[in-house]
This record gives C-alpha cells, structure tokens and sequence, in this order.
C-alpha cells in the first residue's frame, strides 16, 4: 500500500509540474498580427535577398550594386531573426516571396543597364515603405514581446535602406514617393515599375497561406 501511495503522490506531483509549462506555452500563442508579421516580413527578406542578387548581377550603377551588397547581408541577418522566433512560436513561414513580390523581380529580371538600376530602386522604395509601416504596426499593435522587439530591432535598419534609398533616387532623377516612410502610406502601396500597386506586406492581394490554401488577409492599419 505504502509503495503505492508514494506511486500516487510522484503522479500528482509530475501533473502539478506540468501544468505551469502547459500554461505557459498556452499563453505563448503569437496573436494573428504578431503570426501576420512574422510571415510579411520573412517573405519581404526573401525577396529582398533575391532581389539584391539580381541587382548585383545586371545593376550597372556601382551604388546601385553596393547598396543592393548591403541589403542582401541585412536582410539575411533579420531573416535568421525572424525564423527563430517563428520556431519559437510554432508558427509556419511561407517558402518564397509573395506573388506581387515575384512579379517585380520577375520583371527587374528582364531590364539591364540604366533602367534597371531605375527601376530596381523604385521597386526597393516601394517596398521598404510597405515594410516600414507593416513594422510599425507590429510595434504598436503585437501582443507577443519576442515579436514586438524583433520588430523594433528591424525598423531602424529598415528606415536606414530607405534613407539610402532616398539619396540614391535622387542622384538618378528617380521620383521618390510623396510620403514619408516613418509616415502613413495609403494601404494599397506605391506604384511599383511595372504600373501596378504592390500591397504591402500581408496586405490585400490573395497570397497562398502557410497551409497552401488562398487566403484574404486584410492590411494591417496604422494606429
């Protein structure tokens, strides 16, 4: 009896030590913005990293190609960032970028010489505002602090691309957008070369879901 009364108490005692972790990773459950974020900005990284190859390829511009150097090490970095913790999370990241993030680097592919470095700088300000304003959404609007700070460790190397991004559209005549990237972009996006608005990132162009289904996700709005 006595053997199985000490069975019962190390039961009990395994169940009680049990239930605090069964809570806590409960509680760790990223919200739908925080999950949102976290695969936005993992497939704005792929594409950056894509398209920063192209442009170190077919850019003829040597600021162009260095600045595209910079962004592919960056956006490797945040990107090693963002699967850990999505790891972390248990939340399921897309495998490549999102059909409209394809579509301009699909089309980045088909330009050389001087109108690619126009067109790859326009399309690179177009998305890093998107980018800009889905992060400081998260900042705002996340629940999940690992999330949260990963969102406020990108915005400063965000905003530094942009920046530079800036300047460089300037030395090449290139128009820079009529708002300001720490601003209030319209949720539809910016023009990218090809004519077509670019969402931004988790926006409202239908995209396949984790799962492989299409979903419509509704953009994210800045408070």
């Amino acid at each position: 009896m006595l053997g199985i009364k000490r069975l019962g108490l190390l039961a009990a005692l395994v169940v009680v030590g049990l239930a605090p972790a069964a809570a806590a990773q409960a509680a760790a459950q990223p919200s739908t913005q925080d999950t949102q974020y976290l695969q936005a900005v993992h497939q704005v990284n792929l594409a950056e990293i894509a398209g920063g190859g192209v442009a170190q390829q077919k850019a003829q511009n040597q600021q162009v190609k260095d600045l595209a150097a910079q962004f592919v090490t960056d956006h490797t970095q945040l990107d090693q960032t963002v699967q850990s913790t999505a790891q972390q999370l248990n939340v399921k990241l897309p495998d490549k970028p999102t059909a409209d993030q394809q579509k301009v680097l699909d089309k980045l592919k088909n330009l050389s010489g001087a109108e690619f470095d126009k067109a790859w700088v326009t399309a690179e300000l177009a998305g890093h505002v998107q980018a800009i304003q889905a992060t400081q959404t998260e900042i705002s609007q996340g629940s999940e602090q690992s999330v949260v700070q990963l969102a406020q460790d990108a915005l400063p190397v965000l905003q530094a691309h942009y920046d530079a991004l800036v300047a460089l559209a300037q030395q090449l005549g290139i128009p820079v957008p009529q708002t300001s990237a720490s601003g209030s972009p319209s949720p539809g996006g910016t023009a990218t070369p090809g004519g077509t608005e670019s969402p931004a990132p988790g926006g409202t162009s239908e995209s396949p879901a984790p799962g492989g289904t299409t979903t419509q996700t509704p953009a994210p709005s800045n408070s």
